[in-house]
């Protein structure tokens, strides 16, 4: 690695993961998130960066100015570090402090230690890719969202003058395609197999063919289209060449793509003065709804394969719609909007909240307003309803913005940053996994840090519940009340998570002695416990989480909280995080509820709450009905204490802390409709399976505002 020492680099693909918060120095301010500062005390350990924990607070107020920079890596950086440090510790030093800058200040690295064309864009040339391979090298484009070079490779044989046959595999195609590879060896042509993660079981009899096959005609050339899979043939992907043609990305690429199908027929197609303004709304929330999914969750909770078959029903639909409408009465909105919102683009989400923003679009854009000159979906995207020309659309299109703010796809400018740090942490994490698993190279062995890791991580484990004294004490808290009969159950399960996390780390420590056989969860936990990542066996009866510092340090916060329910006295306020099944403490909750009502029943009442003041540690006696609970944190929003209602987060704050929320149970009525619901989730990714309820926040603007901004409030950001 040329001048990158082991440590430094165990830094970039790392950080801090493997700290525990409550080990290291206390963080200095309260602006630096936990992760940065985790990061930050793992930096301080490289040689130029020793003082750095003792710096930072020194000249707070020039680290915060610089932190808040839209482009810190540009910056002059405090404590003259400009002049000390060299590309690469600048990279570590932005890797630690802004993760959504590494991409930018990686460029500079690769251009001063490489040269500066490995880091211009490279423009795809089949041609030249095509005169580099050979009749037994394949070659195999790596399929990406709206690109597919099908058509290119067909052009490109047109023009040499070469025959080139399609195939899609899928299940009973191995036949055709034999029989296709088999005819154009002999007689020389292009075999085009498409899809082909749909036939993995093929892929290795290909190989093999392109490998034993002795007469092959010089011109046969076999191109392959296959979506990244875990198990396509590792032989076949060695002997290829490989390539992959992203399509260009936003809002200008993806109305251009559509409109580049579109003719002056089919614009002409309906005569109605509604039809192209709304042709153009339903292109534009086509490429909306699909450049959303690469904010990930503030995007979509699940990233849906929206394609052109839904533009085209729903564009069918409108021109139907506008046939059968009676020109006094004007559009049916009510109807376009379900069609658009629940049918022709909602048929295919299966998410309740996703399924309200698709709503929440039809809804904010189709409207009679749409055919107003001042109409715009985003300040500087108007729809150009007066121009007839096909030409002048492409022109209008041609001039939209190359970059636009997450504004324009209804999020809030900080959606970008957090864009920005997940494809960094992709890459980082497909360094990590791509790290050779033997001994590492330089300082300590693989081994011997676990081992270190292990000794400590024991030293610090509680100790385990014992069940006699566990049933004891909740016979004489009630062991029949709802919350008690809860504690029991959160209780087995930490108890589970104990013996076993003691159970992995002493064989763990006997195997790597030498003592025991390493068995495959055991060599599992070594891999992951080196690379700061949680082990499977551990993972399977927990939770997840980013990192193992951040595991254990949970699992030591939430073992403290259910003990001290257990053997002291019920908390006034609640860590809802720390529940391994926060949906059962609500139902909980309600029972407790409903039984202190005389002629309630459980399913004649519902949740509802109410966002306090009150910092947790304002709280010194518990509710007169219902719980409070702390810890969460709003995404995409922030709240303002002063007047208890939803507000626009602040720069490069990506999570907000919420004030103590009162939850309590009333009986079953319609919701407030000024109110936004807000979803609750355990973790930043939003399924199902980390749904715990919704909470009602008060908010000055629409709630449509809060819908379009992705915002939920999640229990743990880490």
């Amino acid at each position: 690695m040329g001048h990158v020492r082991h440590q430094e680099f165990q830094v970039l693909i790392k950080g801090g993961a493997a700290l525990d918060l409550n080990a290291v120095q206390p963080k200095p301010c309260k602006w630096i998130t936990d992760m940065t500062w985790l990061n930050i005390v793992e930096l301080s350990r490289i040689q130029g960066f020793g003082d750095i924990t003792n710096q930072i607070p020194r000249s707070e107020k020039a680290w915060k100015q610089w932190f808040d920079k839209e482009a810190p890596e540009e910056e002059q950086i405090p404590d003259n570090y400009n002049a000390l440090l060299d590309p690469f510790h600048k990279l570590l030093l932005i890797r630690c402090w802004c993760p959504d800058r590494i991409l930018a200040q990686a460029r500079k690295y690769v251009a001063d230690s490489m040269g500066a064309r490995y880091i211009e864009p490279v423009i795809l040339d089949l041609k030249a890719m095509y005169e580099e391979g050979d009749k037994r090298t394949p070659l195999i484009c790596l399929l990406s969202m709206g690109s597919d070079p099908t058509s290119a490779i067909e052009d490109l044989a047109k023009k040499s003058g070469t025959e080139c046959r399609c195939i899609s595999m899928g299940q009973g195609q191995e036949i055709h395609a034999r029989n296709l590879l088999s005819l154009f060896m002999g007689s020389g042509g292009w075999a085009l197999l498409q899809n082909c993660h749909l036939g993995l079981a093929f892929m290795d009899e290909l190989f093999d063919l392109m490998s034993m096959v002795e007469q092959v005609h010089d011109n046969f050339r076999l191109w392959i289209t296959t979506e990244v899979h875990p198990k396509f043939s590792i032989g076949l992907l060695q002997i290829s060449i490989k390539f992959t043609n992203e399509p260009p990305m936003g809002i200008k690429a993806g109305l251009k793509r559509t409109y580049n199908n579109i003719t002056q027929d089919f614009l002409e197609i309906n005569t109605q003065p509604q039809w192209r303004p709304m042709l153009y709304g339903v292109s534009f929330l086509h490429t909306v709804v699909q450049e959303r999914r690469k904010f990930g969750p503030l995007g979509w909770n699940i990233p849906y394969e929206f394609n052109l078959a839904d533009w085209s029903a729903s564009v069918q639909f409108v021109q139907n719609h506008l046939d059968d409408m009676d020109p006094k009465k004007g559009v049916s909105w009510i109807t376009v909007r379900y069609m658009l919102g629940e049918i022709q683009y909602g048929g295919r989400v299966t998410d309740d909240f996703d399924k309200r923003l698709l709503v929440t679009f039809a809804k904010v854009w189709f409207s009679e307003s749409m055919f107003q000159d001042s109409f715009q979906f985003y300040v500087g995207y108007q729809i150009p309803g007066k121009l007839k020309k096909i030409e002048e659309l492409r022109s209008f299109i041609n001039m939209l913005p190359n970059i636009d703010s997450p504004e324009a796809f209804g999020l809030h400018p900080n959606a970008d940053i957090t864009y920005q740090s997940n494809v960094a942490r992709n890459i980082l994490d497909t360094i990590l996994n791509i790290q050779p698993k033997d001994s590492s190279g330089g300082g300590e062995t693989r081994e011997s840090v676990v081992y270190r890791m292990s000794e400590d991580m024991l030293s610090k484990l509680p100790p385990n519940y014992v069940v006699f004294e566990v049933r004891e004490r909740l016979k004489k808290m009630g062991i029949l009340q709802p919350l008690n009969i809860f504690l029991k159950q959160e209780i087995d399960r930490m108890r589970r998570v104990l013996t076993v996390v003691k159970k992995t780390l002493s064989d763990l420590r006997l195997a790597i002695e030498g003592t025991i056989i390493m068995n495959e969860n055991l060599r599992d936990a070594l891999d992951n416990i080196y690379d700061a990542k949680v082990p499977n066996i551990w993972r399977k009866i927990s939770w997840p989480s980013s990192t193992i510092g951040f595991w254990f340090t949970e699992l030591l916060e939430r073992n403290d909280q259910f003990s001290k329910w257990l053997f002291d006295a019920r908390p006034n306020v609640f860590w809802m995080t720390g529940f391994f099944n926060a949906q059962g403490f609500l139902t909980a909750m309600r029972q407790e509820v409903t039984r202190a009502h005389k002629g309630w029943s459980l399913d004649g009442v519902m949740l509802t709450n109410d966002v306090t003041k009150w910092l947790k540690e304002d709280i010194s006696s518990p509710p007169q009905e219902g719980v409070y609970i702390h810890g969460l944190y709003l995404d995409g929003a922030s709240w303002d204490r002063r007047t208890s209602k939803l507000s626009e987060p602040h720069p490069k704050v990506l999570f907000s802390p919420m004030p103590v929320v009162h939850m309590f149970a009333i009986q079953t009525g319609p919701r407030d409709p000024r109110f936004y619901q807000c979803p609750v989730y355990k973790k930043p990714n939003r399924t199902d399976l980390t749904f715990v309820t919704t909470v009602m926040l008060r908010t000055t603007t629409s709630p449509d505002h809060w819908v379009l901004r992705g915002v939920a409030a999640l229990c743990d950001i880490k």
